[in-house]
């Protein structure tokens, strides 16, 4: 049940870190370029440098966004029942 309970949390944590972060990219992005950022970056019409810096950008923050998320809820899951989720254990 412990295991399902994690990923449930575990879940939810990236879904939420995931919206917040895609807003901060926009924020971001907006910023430094003072436009919206691509919409779709494969599009040929958009330049290689933008494309590959929205792709280098994106990914950076939406994976520190994704560990700083799995990394609260292992804290509360760990606060909460007393050890870690299965997944995380050593």
């Amino acid at each position: 049940m412990k295991s399902i309970q994690w990923k449930v949390l575990a879940t939810l944590s990236a879904i939420v870190a995931a919206a917040a972060a895609d807003r901060a990219l926009t924020l971001i992005w907006r910023g430094a370029t003072g436009d919206k950022p691509p919409t779709v970056p494969e599009d040929p019409e958009t330049t290689w440098v933008e494309a590959a810096s929205w792709a280098a950008l994106s990914g950076a923050v939406m994976g520190v966004a994704r560990m700083m998320a799995t990394r609260r809820a292992a804290a509360y899951y760990l606060k909460s029942t007393g050890e870690l989720p299965k997944a995380l254990r050593r």
